[in-house]
């Protein structure tokens, strides 16, 4: 059996996932994530590097403006949603101008910025708190009638080096994902409209997102699309070290690959980086290989 398709509706528009896999190119207009940040704070600098993922292949989007990285306070804690939105919009506005084709997701789990941002074009909200973190989110982002990505976090991030390792960590995910999901179905989402992220590193001890990641394809029975992030995760960086020193973040390209292929041959439907060009070639491999893959 081939990897499970569905037809993934968006706010203007529908995709269809499983016969490929889509590629999510990572754009963080911030000024402190943990790989790039600062890099494209500049509103030029954003849009050419939003452009040149495009041209390289990347089938979304993701723009960001506010770091999730480990230890940085969120949600009520976190940046006004006044920042947020003035480090986004005008990226996002350019890259609509220019390339109005083109498919934008937000990475927001504000319900203020949500909004905004799909109404200047973004047709997904990828929200790394599940709709969680923001009262008034599951309800804003079902009325845009949009695309949406649950994503599955233990704890905040100011919480995560504390947070005791789960005890059996892809019963977790399962369990909770399931429950996001069926929380935003009672919120008023389609069933169409939902995609699910495994949320790798997030709340995850080092040596834990390699389990999550082999029993990925046990996560298919929760009924929905699958988004994997493994690009430049801190778990890589260990897992290369050398030297007693992690690898850093601009050194974990093969390993990023590595682990990508690895979530695509387990099931992913989209996976999510920041070296598009790489990982759109490596995609192309990997999908030949899903061809003739025996689920």
């Amino acid at each position: 059996m081939a990897r499970p398709s569905y037809l993934w509706r968006l706010r203007t528009r529908e995709l269809e996932l499983g016969p490929r896999t889509l590629v999510m190119g990572v754009l963080n207009v911030t000024p402190d994530s943990f790989s790039d940040g600062g890099r494209f704070l500049r509103r030029d600098h954003a849009v050419a590097h939003a452009l040149k993922m495009l041209e390289d292949g990347a089938g979304v989007l993701d723009i960001g403006g506010e770091s999730t990285r480990p230890g940085v306070a969120v949600a009520e804690s976190g940046i006004p949603a006044e920042e947020e939105l003035r480090r986004i919009m005008p990226v996002i506005d350019d890259v609509v101008r220019e390339r109005p084709d083109a498919i934008l997701s937000v990475d927001t789990y504000k319900a203020e910025v949500a909004r905004a941002a799909v109404g200047a074009g973004c047709e997904i909200v990828n929200d790394v708190s599940a709709l969680r973190w923001d009262k008034q989110m599951a309800g804003a982002v079902a009325g845009l009638a949009c695309g949406v990505v649950l994503m599955h976090t233990r704890g905040q991030p100011q919480e995560w080096r504390d947070l005791p390792p789960s005890a059996d960590i892809l019963t977790e995910v399962k369990k909770d994902l399931r429950d996001y999901a069926q929380a935003a179905l009672e919120s008023g989402f389609a069933r169409e409209r939902i995609m699910l992220d495994v949320g790798v590193g997030f709340g995850k001890k080092f040596d834990q997102n390699y389990p999550l990641l082999a029993g990925l394809g046990e996560l298919r029975e929760l009924g929905f699309p699958l988004l994997v992030g493994t690009s430049r995760k801190s778990f890589i960086g260990r897992t290369l070290a050398a030297n007693g020193n992690d690898a850093p973040p601009d050194r974990r390209l093969h390993g990023s690959i590595a682990a990508m292929t690895a979530s695509i041959l387990k099931g992913a439907h989209m996976v999510r980086v920041h070296d598009v060009k790489a990982a759109v070639e490596a995609v192309k491999v990997a999908d030949e290989l899903m061809k003739y893959e025996k689920w």
